[in-house]
């Protein structure tokens, strides 16, 4: 299960969850500070100097001659914008009681604590949440033990008290008050429930450091710690973690695997540390690498990876072609591709993504059977799959919509939604 945090843009949650927007009041703040003591308005605002330079780009030339302002060393700028902020200052004094007024309603207004709600994964309810006063997210679990209660704690998080049984998985206000600056990149919890996987930044240089947090103890491994990590895919078992890293242009090219073997093993074995190997890696600089599993968790997608065998080794499921996606999901022994490859004018004359599907035994042939080809008003942009159904998101004459197909799909080449 993956988790990005809410409000942050560098940090999703499941397709299942609602996203939640923020409206910050930083937005609308401003120095607070009587009028009388503001810099009265400049008669004109500043302007800034212009120096000759010449632009050629696909045989087009052209001046720019505020192409100085692009280099934020030059004292110069950072002097012009100082100005600029000045006057602004100046120019908005007379609104900032209003201003202020504004972002206190607007705040006011916010709950105090907002949480998405909990998706349940096994025996566990998943969710996140903003502490009241806090900036950052908190990724919390329960046991959904309650079958009866479950509506009334569904809103638990809109005023009403949580379970003692919440367990915090990950809290980011911890980590930014030991680091001073933090953005969560990937967040993934292992199948068995006892692992988190995550990817941290502490720099703002957006390199971020895989770490590994057992969750019955709370302690994070030392020996898990990778830097460079990008993306993650635990395998079913729990004891293997895939991981994307990124080389020396913050390109992902390669990905690796961790071995990690269990207390009991490890004490029998007498392993005391990970074993660690590539698995993957592309040399074209003009591709990057990323790595997910299907939404069973029984495969693992860069090429294909049995996530319950993954000494198998990788499966091609389509041929690289220039200008083409796959997006895969797994279900009941079927490959579920939606992709944009291109069909014979026989069988389709539109164009944009479509729905077909293999069976696991048939990947690397061309056995792909047509579900959903849409007309050419209509335009399939993603799909998620569940238990019983598969949801497909479209545009249709410009609205979108969706819509859920139950399974066992049937073959239609014709088929309009």
């Amino acid at each position: 299960m993956a988790f990005r945090a809410l409000g942050h843009s560098k940090t999703t949650l499941p397709k299942s969850c609602c996203n939640i927007i923020f409206t910050h009041s930083s937005s609308f703040s401003s120095t607070c500070r009587r009028r009388s003591s503001s810099p009265p308005p400049p008669q004109s605002p500043p302007s800034p100097k212009k120096v000759p330079f010449t632009v050629s780009v696909h045989g087009k030339t052209w001046q720019d001659p505020y192409h100085w302002m692009s280099n934020v060393d030059d004292p110069n700028l950072m002097e012009h914008l100082h100005r600029e902020n000045v006057y602004a200052d100046g120019f908005m004094a007379d609104s900032l009681k209003l201003r202020s007024l504004l972002s206190s309603e607007m705040k006011a207004r916010l709950p105090p604590t907002v949480s998405t709600p909990p998706e349940r994964w096994g025996p566990w309810m998943y969710y996140q949440y903003i502490p009241e006063g806090k900036e950052y997210p908190v990724l919390c679990r329960r046991l959904e033990i309650e079958k009866t209660g479950w509506l009334k704690n569904f809103f638990f998080h809109y005023g009403m008290t949580r379970s003692e049984r919440e367990e915090i998985l990950l809290d980011w206000n911890e980590l930014a008050e030991k680091y001073g600056y933090v953005n969560v990149g990937t967040c993934r919890v292992s199948p068995d429930h006892n692992y988190l996987a995550y990817t941290l930044d502490i720099s703002g240089g957006e390199q971020y450091t895989l770490q590994v947090k057992d969750l019955r103890s709370g302690l994070i491994d030392p020996k898990s710690k990778v830097d460079g990590a990008v993306s993650l895919a635990w395998a079913q078992d729990a004891s293997s973690l895939f991981y994307t890293q990124s080389d020396e242009n913050q390109r992902p090219y390669r990905q690796s695997l961790i071995i990690r073997f269990s207390l009991v093993l490890c004490r029998k074995l007498g392993y005391d540390h990970l074993y660690e190997f590539p698995v993957f890696t592309e040399n074209d600089s003009s591709f990057c690498v990323d790595i997910t599993s299907t939404k069973d968790g029984k495969f693992i997608t860069v090429y294909v990876i049995d996530s319950v065998n993954p000494s198998n080794g990788l499966q091609k499921l389509c041929r690289r072609t220039s200008c083409v996606q796959y997006f895969v999901e797994h279900h009941s022994g079927l490959f579920y591709i939606l992709t944009n490859a291109p069909l014979p004018d026989s069988q389709w004359s539109g164009q944009g993504y479509y729905l077909v599907r293999c069976r696991v035994e048939d990947i690397e042939s061309t056995k792909l059977q047509n579900i959903i080809l849409p007309d050419n008003d209509m335009g399939i942009y993603d799909m998620d799959i569940f238990d019983g159904y598969l949801v497909l998101f479209f545009n249709k004459k410009g609205f979108p919509m969706l819509c859920s197909l139950n399974f066992p799909l049937q073959i239609d080449l014709k088929h309009s939604i």
